[in-house]
């Protein structure tokens, strides 16, 4: 119970208190320092994720970080067992990094001003043109150097294991030619949804090897590129059994 009270308090401290950065953010980038905005909020944000997983306390094994290119445009590919995914890839993933969010996050009050901060991008599902718009705007971030991260499943899996990827999940990373980083992530699920209670629980994350789509034929971009991203977070998560 005493975690889940500081788990919160922390939750929304950050939400709350850590507004005013935001701000100052906000007004560089109005002025066209957009990366050092980007690089700002980033610090802030991994600061608050490491802050929490110490409240939480629990086991994280991380592997595989030198996967991840330390520079240039690329598209983390995860799977996404729950919401605290997001924490865990902020505070492990050393660089930066967008996301593909639902619609209906942007009227959150406070969270829809982080997400936007982070470089995340609101999709509205139902109407194809704004998706369209929505992913070619992640595709030119990642083509200038950017990062992006996509959860192909389209929803959280809450322990049920690697769900099926939605076609066309991957279009984000192959219309960016982007280095893909495939991510497995056990555990994050039972930390809190499972019980609705702050439990520290053993996580694992992986960072596997990175796949170059910009040497890739065409024809490999659709169903191989999936199957063989699926194949390897499969085998991932299967190997933390």
């Amino acid at each position: 119970m005493i975690k889940t009270i500081l788990g919160f308090g922390h939750l929304i401290a950050g939400l709350l208190f850590l507004l005013p950065s935001a701000f100052i953010a906000l007004f560089l980038s109005l002025f066209g320092l957009y990366k050092p905005m980007r690089m700002f909020v980033y610090l802030i944000a991994k600061g608050w994720a490491f802050i929490m997983n110490r409240i939480i306390s629990c086991d994280i094994t991380v592997k595989g970080r030198e996967n991840i290119p330390k520079k240039g445009g690329v598209c983390f590919v995860s799977n996404h067992s729950g919401y605290y995914d997001i924490v865990l890839l902020l505070a492990y993933c050393g660089r930066p990094f967008g996301f593909i969010a639902k619609k209906e996050l942007s009227f959150v009050p406070f969270l829809n001003l982080w997400i936007f901060m982070l470089g995340g991008l609101f999709i509205d599902r139902k109407n194809i043109k704004k998706a369209l718009k929505t992913i070619n705007n992640g595709v030119k971030r990642i083509k200038s150097g950017g990062a992006m991260i996509i959860f192909p499943e389209g929803t959280r899996s809450k322990g049920r294991g690697l769900l099926p990827f939605h076609a066309g999940s991957l279009k984000l990373a192959t219309q960016a030619n982007a280095v893909i980083v495939p991510v497995a992530i056990s555990g994050s699920y039972e930390i809190f949804e499972k019980n609705k209670r702050v439990t520290s629980y053993p996580v694992k994350i992986s960072f596997l090897e990175s796949i170059d789509t910009s040497v890739m034929p065409a024809e490999d971009k659709k169903q191989i590129l999936c199957d063989k991203i699926f194949g390897a977070i499969q085998n991932e998560l299967n190997s933390f059994l």
